[in-house]
C-alpha cells in the first residue's frame, strides 16, 4: 500500500567531516548523533585519529560482518568502555570476553528462548493495561516515560520476582541519571583519566550508579544461598556452582545489573520511538490500531507478537532509523584487514548502527520511513549485517526475542485502546548518550478509541 512519504527528523549534516578536536567538547560531545557529515553516509570506511586512539568505522555490512561474526575474537571490547560501564554492571555479559562471557551467555540463555519468552508474555500485557488505566482522554503524557515505566515494571516482575526495590520512581530516576552520565565521561576516558565528577551530571550519575548497586546487591543477598525462584534464582545459583562465593556474589550483582538497565531501557526507547513514528503517521497508525484489535481478539497473548505483521514492519523500520544503542564498540587484539584499510593491534573499531542504517549505498531513500523496507522479499534481499539494532554474531543480544515481543504487546494494547497525536508545535529531537532518546520525552495527546 503506498503511503505519503514521511522523513522523521535527524540532526544536521555538514558537507565535510569536522575536525576531531569539535567531537570532544559542546553538542558534539554531549549527542553521538549530532555533527555527523554527510559523506559519512556515503563512504565506506572512516579512519580517523582522536587523541591517542586510532578509530575505525567500517560503513561496509561485509567489513561488520568481520568484525562481529567472521573474525569476532580478534575484536574485544575496549579496555576504554571497560572503565566506562565497570562502575555500574562490573564483569556482567555485557562487559566480559572470552571464557567469563560464553559462561555467563550460556547461564542467562535459557530464560530467553522463544518459549521462555511466550511464557512470560501474559506479564508484558498486564503492565502494558495496568500502566493506561489511569490515562486521562483527551490528557497529554510523556510516552517516553510511560515506556520507561511498563518496561521497568515487566524487568522487575520477569526476572527479579517483582521486586518492589526496582520499580519504585527513585529508581527510574537513578537509571536515567547513569545513563545521561555515561555520555559525560567520554573526554575523560580518550585521555586516559579516571570519570572525575567535573560537573553536575557527572556527580549525579555516580550518586545514581552507586544508589542502584546497593540496591541490587541487596536484592542479590536476600535471596541467598539459594537463589530463589526465576531468572534471579537461576543465575545465583548456576554461578555458585561455577565461581567462588565471593566471585559468585559479584557476578550476580553485576548481571542484576546489565538486565536490569539494558533490560528495560532499550525496549523502552524501541516503544517511544514507534509511537512517535506512528503518531506522525495517523494512517499507518489507524492500519495498526486495527491489525491490533484483530490479534487480540483472538486471545492467547501467548503468540500475540507473531500475529501483528504490520506492526512488526513498523518497529524494525522504527528501529533502523532510531536504533535503541546507536553505537558499540570493539578493540582489535591482533592486527587484520578491513575493506582494504589495516586494523593494527589496539585500534578501536567502532559500528555504527546510526550510521549504517541510513546508509546511502545500502537502503533507497535512507531518511525516510518505509515499513516495507521488512516485508519478507525485501528483508531477504538485504545484507544481513546492514541492518543491527540488536547487534550480530556470537555477542547479538541475548534478550532480542523477549525484546520485540516485550515491545509489540505493549504496543497492540496501547494502539487498540488509544489513539496517539503529536502535540501542535513539538519539535522532536534525538540525542544519542549511551541510547538514543527524544530530547525531554515524547509528549503525545492521548484519546480514547472508540
Amino acid at each position: 500500500m503506498s503511503r505519503p512519504r514521511f522523513v522523521p527528523p535527524h540532526p544536521p549534516r555538514e558537507a565535510v567531516a569536522a575536525p576531531v578536536w569539535r567531537g570532544l567538547f559542546g553538542e558534539r560531545a554531549r549527542n553521538s548523533v549530532y555533527g555527523w557529515s554527510q559523506k559519512a553516509f556515503e563512504i565506506r570506511h572512516i579512519r580517523r585519529q582522536v587523541l591517542r586512539f586510532t578509530v575505525h568505522i567500517p560503513l561496509d555490512p561485509d567489513a561488520v560482518q568481520r568484525v562481529l561474526q567472521a573474525n569476532a575474537a580478534n575484536y574485544a571490547k575496549p579496555d576504554i568502555v571497560k572503565k566506562l560501564i565497570a562502575p555500574m554492571i562490573g564483569k556482567g555479559l555485557l562487559s566480559a570476553d572470552g571464557d567469563l562471557w560464553r559462561a555467563q551467555r550460556r547461564i542467562v540463555a535459557a530464560s530467553f528462548t522463544p518459549g521462555a519468552v511466550e511464557s512470560v508474555a501474559p506479564v508484558f500485557a498486564s503492565a502494558a493495561e495496568t500502566r493506561m488505566a489511569d490515562w486521562a482522554d483527551g490528557a497529554t503524557g510523556d510516552m517516553a516515560a510511560e515506556a520507561t515505566a511498563t518496561t521497568m515494571t515487566i524487568i522487575a516482575d520477569t526476572l527479579f520476582g517483582g521486586d518492589p526495590r526496582l520499580k519504585t520512581p527513585a529508581a527510574m530516576h537513578n537509571i536515567a541519571a547513569s545513563l545521561k552520565a555515561g555520555g559525560e565521561v567520554r573526554l575523560s576516558a580518550i585521555l586516559g583519566l579516571p570519570p572525575v565528577p567535573w560537573n553536575r551530571t557527572m556527580r549525579a550519575g555516580q550518586r545514581a550508579q552507586k544508589e542502584l548497586r546497593r540496591t541490587l546487591a541487596d536484592v542479590v543477598r536476600d535471596r541467598l544461598p539459594d537463589g530463589g525462584e526465576g531468572f534471579l534464582g537461576q543465575l545465583i545459583r548456576a554461578l555458585r556452582e561455577r565461581f567462588s562465593p565471593a566471585e559468585a556474589l559479584q557476578l550476580a550483582v553485576d548481571n542484576a545489573a546489565t538486565f536490569y538497565l539494558a533490560g528495560h531501557e532499550t525496549t523502552a526507547n524501541a516503544v517511544t520511538w514507534t509511537l512517535y513514528t506512528l503518531a506522525a503517521q495517523p494512517d499507518l497508525q489507524e492500519e495498526a490500531a486495527a491489525e491490533a484489535r484483530a490479534a487480540l481478539a483472538e486471545g492467547n497473548t501467548a503468540t500475540l507478537a507473531d500475529r501483528l505483521p504490520l506492526l512488526r514492519r513498523a518497529l524494525d523500520e522504527t528501529l533502523r532509523l532510531y536504533p535503541p544503542v546507536p553505537r558499540f564498540d570493539r578493540q582489535a587484539i591482533g592486527p587484520d584487514e578491513l575493506g582494504g584499510t589495516a586494523v593494527e593491534p589496539g585500534d578501536i573499531v567502532s559500528i555504527w548502527p546510526w550510521v549504517l542504517h541510513r546508509h546511502k549505498t545500502l537502503w533507497d531513500d535512507p531518511d525516510a520511513f518505509d515499513a516495507d523496507r521488512f516485508l519478507p522479499d525485501a528483508r531477504a534481499a538485504q545484507h544481513r549485517f546492514q541492518y543491527i539494532p540488536f547487534g550480530g554474531g556470537p555477542r547479538v543480544c541475548v534478550g532480542m526475542r523477549f525484546s520485540i515481543v516485550e515491545a509489540l504487546v505493549i504496543l497492540a494494547h496501547w494502539l487498540a485502546a488509544w489513539r496517539f497525536e503529536l502535540p501542535p508545535g513539538h519539535a522532536v529531537r534525538p540525542v544519542g548518550t549511551v541510547t538514543l532518546k527524544p530530547e525531554g520525552g515524547l509528549p503525545l495527546v492521548r484519546a480514547r478509541r472508540d
